[in-house]
């Protein structure tokens, strides 16, 4: 199955010559040589978030194989929905799903399911795909979507992925999508948003899903993010270091209604 861009001319350009051309710019001057377990990149549209998320993504090498974490925005899929065979089509081209990775990883993780419903109409994971398109040409791709589950779910579903990539010879890289908090202003948001990075910064990702659920903020992608760090630290990572943080209002002007988005670093 060829899983269609859901959110192309809209999120990103949909024109290839300008999306290739407007990303070019963004992760020029890279030194793309950092060996990162995971990293933490926004999912905004384009115009609002893709200069973080490039932070994120021309610091690092980029594998041939990339496990994508993403909420569901929807609700459509399971718990913890795997687009398992197949690939992906954005205007730069087809990406196929590492279908073995998969096989893998279905047979080892408890929560996870094949379920392509979860994939169909969510943003989070698809607009990722045109950066590693540019970074790797021949880069594969495993898109999981994340819905609702208990943190002990999560804690253990992040543990069973890192146990599983342990065990092989070749190097996966881990890319948790997610916006900070969103719609309240700047000067709060930027509060907000600040205790949730100290807690990835201090690599807690029990901490940070306890803060964003008992303090009501509106990080949209916590469980990606909370499974991200526990299965890196499988993989033996210690250290997340947050790259650069801004919001929206600093693109619109709108000062009283923003989104945060943060880009970080595991490893």
């Amino acid at each position: 199955m060829i899983r269609q861009p859901a959110v192309a001319g809209t999120f990103y350009p949909d024109q290839p010559e300008r999306l290739r051309s407007d990303l070019s710019v963004l992760l020029a001057q890279g030194r793309h040589d950092r060996t990162a377990s995971g990293i933490v990149v926004p999912h905004a549209g384009y115009v609002f978030s893709a200069a973080i998320a490039a932070r994120a993504y021309k610091a690092v090498e980029i594998p041939q194989t990339v496990l994508l974490l993403g909420p569901d925005h929807h609700g459509f899929g399971a718990q913890a929905s795997v687009f398992a065979a197949g690939s992906w089509r954005t205007p730069l081209g087809d990406v196929p799903v590492d279908e073995d990775l998969a096989a893998r990883l279905l047979a080892d993780c408890d929560l996870l399911e094949a379920d392509e419903r979860g994939h169909r109409r969510e943003h989070s994971i698809e607009v990722q795909l045109p950066f590693l398109q540019l970074l790797r040409p021949d880069v594969r791709i495993l898109p999981i979507s994340l819905g609702h589950a208990e943190l002990d779910d999560w804690l253990h579903l992040g543990r069973q992925i890192g146990r599983s990539l342990s065990q092989l010879e070749t190097k996966v890289l881990l890319v948790a999508s997610s916006d900070m908090n969103h719609f309240k202003s700047a000067a709060d948001t930027t509060q907000i948003d600040k205790l949730a990075i100290t807690q990835m910064e201090n690599y807690a990702p029990a901490d940070l899903f306890t803060l964003v659920r008992d303090q009501g903020i509106s990080m949209c992608g916590v469980n990606p993010v909370v499974v991200m760090l526990e299965a890196a630290r499988e993989l033996g990572a210690r250290s997340c270091q947050l790259l650069e943080y801004n919001h929206s209002g600093v693109v619109n002007g709108d000062m009283q209604s923003v989104v945060g988005y943060a880009a970080l670093i595991v490893e």
